[in-house]
């Protein structure tokens, strides 16, 4: 059996990978695994849209419910909610059925323990274990000892929206704002928060049918949103992903500001009023060199980690930093909360761009971001690794960095999913570095594809 745990919890095309057996079994293992010491552990289920959540939500809790836990179902919510209300309403656990950013047919399951964080590896191994040797753990489980599902908290959207707005001091009566929702999570979320705040507020992508999230719009399809930022003259424009965990900005010229110049952008703010703890980011390799260069400008320190948001998170935790994320827009405000939440995210970079009192435009072309150009490798399996130890790719790897002579970079990584090596290459001249990256790749397909 491969891994169900990805780099994001269990993912896959609803009622063919992901199915109602294995939703059912995974309510089951995380509730034992979760709460083991506890004899009625409460446990709240949020969701996106998706036409397969519901079925999904009712697999999951049946496990739930067979462990002898109790549920809370949130209904729709978007997955930082999920990790605010678990510590909110002093649950157990929360899960959230989501695929993020993938198209409708796709549908997961990730798991927040007590206090809101992703789980670490070590107990999605324990759940996987159970799920894999199919170990009875629901032998006593009988009678009196069943769970039941509790009535949905009606409220649980407001108390988040609540949590939102106290993240920042700044009124927005004045502001004109377009609202990317994905037809996803933050449909209903996102309008209240910057309506309640007092923008204008334009709504697209806000009619989710089960099928429509992330259709041509949010987080990864920006396009729409950039048309209608200039057509009413916004002041900004913000798009989500399918579950709100993620933001994509774009300023009043139709320009997009994506992860890199967010946190940029915010952390000069922060560390302007004091609240850039030990004056550090945390970001991941992927992090363009002009971000680099940006933040250095500032005397701002980085932590760099592995592609993920949870390899983010972890290294948040160890060093005390504040503020870290990723090119994708997932950035995590370790002083509000214990994941990435777009939203939220939204509002401190409306709170930075008030903060520095010019056009956003003009906050974000102070941050350089050079061209990245991403070629793929095709190798066997087996040789992913191979090119780190390779002296005669090492050696290109060394000749194409002298040749940028520190105006560039080269990084090399295995693809997590596909039997692919990733060639990027950043530079000022986006025909130069995509002739060497180009040519980086053959070469590493020549020896080992």
């Amino acid at each position: 059996m491969s891994r169900l745990f990805g780099t994001d919890g269990v993912r896959g095309i609803a009622n063919k990978d992901l199915t109602p057996i294995l939703a059912f079994n995974l309510g089951k293992a995380g509730t034992y695994v979760l709460n083991k010491d506890k004899e009625r552990p409460i446990i709240i289920i949020g969701k996106d849209t998706r036409i397969s959540g519901d079925m999904l939500e009712d697999a999951l809790s049946a496990g739930i419910l067979a462990m002898g836990g109790n549920v809370i179902k949130v209904g729709v919510l978007p997955t930082p909610a999920i990790a605010y209300l678990v510590k909110y309403l002093q649950a157990d656990a929360g899960v959230m059925i989501s695929a993020s950013h993938n198209t409708f047919e796709y549908n997961g399951i990730k798991f927040f323990n007590e206090f809101g964080f992703k789980l670490d590896d070590d107990i999605e191994d324990q759940i996987e274990d159970i799920i894999a040797r199919d170990i009875d753990i629901t032998d006593n489980v009988t009678g009196e000892r069943l769970g039941r599902c509790v009535e949905a908290d009606t409220k649980a959207l407001d108390y988040y929206v609540e949590f939102l707005k106290s993240t920042i001091d700044v009124n927005l009566e004045g502001m004109k704002l377009v609202l990317d929702c994905a037809n996803g999570a933050a449909y209903q979320a996102a309008k209240k928060v910057f309506s309640d705040l007092g923008a204008k507020v334009i709504a697209i992508a806000d009619d989710p049918n089960g099928l429509n999230i992330n259709a041509g719009c949010g987080s990864t399809h920006p396009e729409k949103l950039q048309r209608m930022v200039l057509k009413i003259k916004a002041d900004m424009g913000f798009a989500f992903d399918g579950d709100a965990d993620r933001l994509i900005a774009v300023d009043e010229k139709g320009r997009i500001i994506d992860g890199d110049k967010m946190i940029c952008i915010c952390a000069r703010m922060m560390k302007e009023t004091g609240a850039l703890v030990d004056d550090k980011v945390t970001a991941t390799v992927m992090s363009n060199l002009g971000f680099h260069k940006y933040l250095e400008q500032l005397d701002v320190k980085r932590d760099v980690t592995a592609v993920g948001d949870r390899y983010v998170l972890e290294s948040m935790l160890k060093t005390g930093c504040v503020i870290g994320g990723e090119q994708s827009g997932h950035i995590i405000f370790l002083n509000y909360t214990t994941t990435g939440d777009g939203i939220l995210s939204a509002l401190q970079l409306l709170k930075a761009v008030m903060h520095d009192g010019r056009p956003p435009s003009e906050i974000a072309d102070d941050i350089n971001i050079y061209p990245q150009v991403l070629k793929n490798a095709a190798i066997k399996e087996e040789n992913k690794r191979k090119y780190e130890r390779d002296i005669e790719i090492q050696k290109e790897i060394r000749r194409l960095e002298q040749k940028m002579a520190g105006e560039g970079r080269v990084l090399i990584r295995p693809s997590g999913t596909e039997p692919l090596v990733r060639v990027m290459i950043e530079g000022s001249d986006i025909s130069e570095i995509t002739e060497l990256a180009e040519s980086l790749a053959i070469l590493i397909t020549k020896k080992f594809g």
